[in-house]
């Protein structure tokens, strides 16, 4: 059985005002991911969020 790593590689990251940065979400497909973080950017809250793969080095 996968770990969940290998079935969803895409995570929605956010960074708050102080620089502290989470996981939001894991996702199967980049397109889920940034739907989902673009939903999020477009909900008012002054958070960062973006979408990265595992593996991929963060910003």
């Amino acid at each position: 059985m996968n770990d969940g790593a290998v079935a969803l590689p895409w995570l929605v990251i956010r960074e708050d005002g102080n620089g502290n940065r989470y996981r939001v979400g894991r996702y199967a497909t980049e397109d889920e991911a940034q739907k989902m973080a673009d939903s999020l950017d477009d909900s008012g809250h002054k958070q960062l969020y973006w979408v990265e793969h595992i593996g991929q080095t963060a910003h």
